[in-house]
């Protein structure tokens, strides 16, 4: 293997740190949305999501993306 591939711990944080991304731009919308729809009760759902989903997994991500660019430095 050569070291210009990308190892697949590499690509798995990648893809997920897409993803989380991904998913915060879209709760970023719907909270502009319902704001500007008028829909103000759907913002405690949203808020609710980002600190008891949403929270725990970006930590779970960054610890992620730690390993993998220690272990990248290493090889």
């Amino acid at each position: 293997m050569t070291t210009n591939q990308d190892t697949l711990l590499f690509r798995l944080a990648a893809k997920c740190l897409k993803y989380f991304l991904l998913v915060l731009f879209g709760i970023a919308i719907a909270y502009v949305l319902s704001i500007g729809l008028g829909i103000l009760h759907f913002i405690p759902v949203l808020m609710y999501m980002l600190q008891q989903l949403l929270l725990p997994v970006g930590v779970i991500l960054l610890c992620l993306i730690t390993v993998t660019v220690i272990f990248e430095s290493l090889r």
